[in-house]
């Protein structure tokens, strides 16, 4: 935690400051709690320079060649009915294999959970040498201290060079958890992930979408990123075999016991709902300019048993919940097709949707960005050409 030096003179700066509640003044002297993260947030505001990180922060430093192997935290989904490994938790056992071999380490697969048993094989023939699995009670639910003291429990004892968490709410909210802690490098949200030199690249868009960025922690292990939904390609890598299983019985600390859930709710979600799942996908943009012209998108998506979905600029037109909306500060799609309707193809949105099979844009700006990475183009008003689509589907149907 936190170290408070004789400096201090109790003026409570750093209390107030202390997003967490883990400074108190004991004796007019600033005193951390266990609830402390070691943020540093009331490290820049203490007028005396009397707080400062432990010098355990260059610890990680110290003969990296100890740390091997890769790393991926697999993730265990639950919609209220029942359990599985999320997608994009076998997206990243795939890349992880590629950089794993790359390097010439183990992947290895990080569960938590209760009866995470039946999970083992299906994570096994997504290239895992080894399993870690921490089962029991205590980990059914997410609980952030209880699953980082696990975590940080594990990289401790067996020192992996890097790890990779999806980024979803359970992983955005864990692993920078786990870098503050272990005073390591993480790059969130990132679009491709390599090797160079013996280091992990994580690369990421930066300035607003305008670059790609890419990014190495040289100095620090673990090197750690977290990877949204549909990024990669989900590949069986070694159908049939079965990875080394290392059961790890960690008890969760006190201060987990301070969270606990008293109900769950689950709201139903229609699987064509769902756009990181879907199959196929209808979006629109500011081109479709109003209600009516996301009803159409509403039509031709029932036609093809798809999802509709929004750029940006449509969700910031009110056309469409937040939820919809498509691209780097939205949801990743890997459809089998994906109708871009009245959208421009800005690189926000079209990080989100390059990884879809077939991608068909309809603009009537013939030097639209969305054309550049589309299979099919039309120049025209999507308004106007969508209607005589749908027509056309329903007759193909015999409706």
């Amino acid at each position: 935690m936190i170290q408070v030096s004789e400096k201090c003179v109790g003026c409570g700066k750093c209390v107030s400051t202390c997003p967490f509640g883990a400074l108190s003044l004991v004796n007019k002297k600033a005193t951390a709690s266990s609830a402390c993260t070691m943020c540093g947030a009331c490290v820049s505001v203490c007028p005396v320079k009397a707080l400062s990180l432990p010098a355990t922060a260059t610890a990680s430093q110290n003969d990296l060649s100890a740390f091997k192997g890769v790393w991926v935290f697999v993730e265990i989904g639950d919609d209220g009915k029942t359990q599985k490994v999320r997608s994009v938790s076998l997206e990243l056992l795939s890349k992880g294999r590629e950089l794993a071999d790359q390097l010439g380490e183990e992947l290895c697969a990080v569960v938590m959970g209760q009866g995470i048993v039946k999970f083992m094989a299906e994570i096994s023939s997504y290239g895992a040498d080894k399993i870690y699995a921490v089962n029991g009670p205590a980990y059914r639910d997410y609980n952030t201290a209880a699953y980082a003291n696990a975590m940080i429990t594990l990289i401790n004892k067996y020192k992996p060079s890097a790890i990779l968490y999806p980024s979803t709410y359970v992983g955005r909210d864990l692993a920078p958890r786990v870098a503050a802690q272990l005073f390591s490098g993480l790059t969130a949200d990132c679009t491709n992930l390599s090797v160079a030199d013996g280091l992990l690249i994580s690369t990421r868009p930066a300035f607003g979408g305008n670059i790609l960025a890419d990014i190495k922690c040289p100095d620090f292990r673990p090197q750690m990123a977290t990877v949204r939904p549909n990024v990669f390609k989900k590949a069986v890598t070694r159908p049939g075999t079965m990875a080394k299983i290392i059961s790890e019985p960690i008890a969760i600390p006190t201060e987990a016991g301070k969270v606990r859930i008293v109900s769950k709710q689950f709201d139903e979600v229609t699987e064509l709902e769902k756009l990181d799942e879907a199959e196929v996908v209808v979006a629109g943009g500011r081109g479709m300019k109003d209600a009516a012209g996301f009803a159409v998108l509403d039509e031709l998506a029932a036609q093809l048993g798809g999802a509709v979905g929004a750029s940006r600029a449509a969700i910031d037109m009110g056309l469409q919940p937040k939820e919809k909306q498509i691209g780097q500060s939205g949801v990743n799609i890997a459809a089998k097709l994906y109708i871009a309707a009245g959208i421009s193809g800005a690189v926000q949105h079209t990080v989100g949707v390059e990884h879809s099979d077939v991608i068909i844009g309809i603009n009537k700006d013939a030097n639209a960005s969305i054309f550049n990475i589309c299979k099919y183009g039309f120049v025209g008003d999507a308004r106007t050409l969508l209607p005589k689509v749908v027509d056309g589907i329903k007759k193909a149907k015999g409706k």
